[in-house]
């Protein structure tokens, strides 16, 4: 339970906390400071200007009986047409870490319609301990609702400490429902996972602000620790052909599992000229400096020369100019490829934060002082128009 409130005889009505809530929840009256609790979020912001200490907060959380019992670190295994998305790998490596911190075992959570061996054995060398696996018809393709009551049912019965999954549409959709019903906290976007040593939980790290600063978020009083990771910020494990088949825990669907208020009736695929960004060793990436739409078929040309994928930047999705599939950044895609060619994007921070851990950075902008520069490796100052057709060229002659 928490709860704020202005200690009056302290007030002297400077109204420096008005001017600093971010909210509007505080206001002057008879020179004394006055709190909106239905608008104050308890940021804090007005504590901390305060000259005479005159607000102040009580912060009072027990924690959940049995938090003890809670064990063990559960990867979601996010599969498309039977096929493991890579995520998972990346989940995996970073699940490895943490129970081995915890002195604990790694399992995998696997749902779908006729997962064969090759699957399950795939998780297993990977590094996973365990893999539960939910199979039915009911299961072959995503739907929240059903997805949600089985994992659900499986965290209730089992009590893993923590929950990872990819912050992928899937992995969006379904995990902030799970956390809702477990009446627990969900940290969503993760670019770190790490252990506190001194009290065991979570460190879960993520950009906030636009990427201007990265926010550690604790779940200290309830269980288990759940959090989204993005894809490509972490090293995939790698497969050891040496470990056989695990435990394999098979979960039925019951008739209760199986009710819902929606149905998938068709799945209709987005047909990529190139290759997935997600996926993608080599991006070519297009923002506001290409000026139109057609412009990114130059961009494509070159993609396909170096069997890459083409990306974006916000700017340009939301002109229209390509579809939301292709950005990149904060409210797009996190990608690690390779290379990352940037054709025409000045570099504002939500473009850095999804493409900056790439291997080696290539910029093409005719503004010198653009802040892509600052981030890339290698540089190309002048009129895009002329530099990218002229690098599809070379490529050809030499690739």
């Amino acid at each position: 339970m928490s709860a704020i409130k202005v200690i009056d005889e302290k007030c002297i009505g400077c109204g420096a906390c008005v001017k600093v809530c971010p909210y509007g929840a505080i206001t002057m009256k008879e020179k004394l400071a006055v709190i909106d609790i239905t608008k104050c979020t308890l940021c804090g912001a007005c504590v901390e200007v305060c000259p005479v200490d005159a607000i102040e907060i009580t912060v009072k959380r027990t924690a959940v009986d049995g938090m003890e019992d809670y064990n063990g670190v559960w990867v979601f295994a996010e599969q498309r047409e039977g096929e493991i998305q890579s995520v998972v790998y990346e989940l995996i490596g970073a699940g490895q870490r943490l129970a081995k911190v915890r002195k604990s075992s790694l399992s995998a959570v696997l749902f779908g319609k006729e997962i064969s061996d090759d699957v399950l054995l795939d998780l297993f060398q990977r590094g996973a301990d365990r893999v539960f696996i939910a199979d039915d018809e009911t299961l072959e393709q995503f739907n929240d609702e059903v997805y949600s009551k089985l994992l659900v049912k499986l965290i209730k019965e089992y009590k893993p400490e923590i929950v990872l999954a990819g912050a992928t549409a899937l992995g969006r959709s379904l995990i902030p429902r799970v956390a809702v019903e477990l009446k627990t906290g969900l940290t969503a976007d993760c670019t770190g996972l790490e252990i506190d040593e001194e009290t065991g939980h979570l460190l879960q790290t993520r950009p906030a602000f636009g990427g201007n600063i990265m926010a550690t978020i604790l779940c200290e009083h309830t269980r288990p620790q759940m959090a989204t990771v993005r894809h490509k910020v972490m090293p995939e494990a790698e497969p050891d052909k040496s470990r056989g088949m695990g435990e394999v825990v098979k979960v039925s669907v019951d008739d209760t599992d199986k009710r819902t208020r929606t149905k998938v009736l068709e799945v209709i695929k987005e047909l990529e000229d190139t290759v997935n960004i997600a996926e993608a060793d080599v991006i070519v990436s297009g923002g506001r400096g290409l000026k139109s739409p057609e412009n990114f078929e130059m961009l494509k040309d070159l993609a396909k020369v170096l069997n890459g994928a083409v990306g974006a930047s916000r700017a340009a999705v939301d002109a229209g100019w390509i579809s939301y599939s292709h950005q990149v950044g904060q409210t797009g895609k996190t990608v690690k490829p390779k290379v990352y060619i940037a054709v025409g994007i000045s570099g504002a921070i939500q473009h850095l934060v999804g493409m900056s851990s790439s291997d080696v950075i290539i910029a093409v902008n005719k503004n010198p002082d653009a802040p892509i520069f600052e981030v890339a490796d290698y540089g190309l100052v002048g009129d895009l128009f002329e530099i990218v057709p002229e690098l599809t060229k070379r490529f050809k002659e030499i690739l």
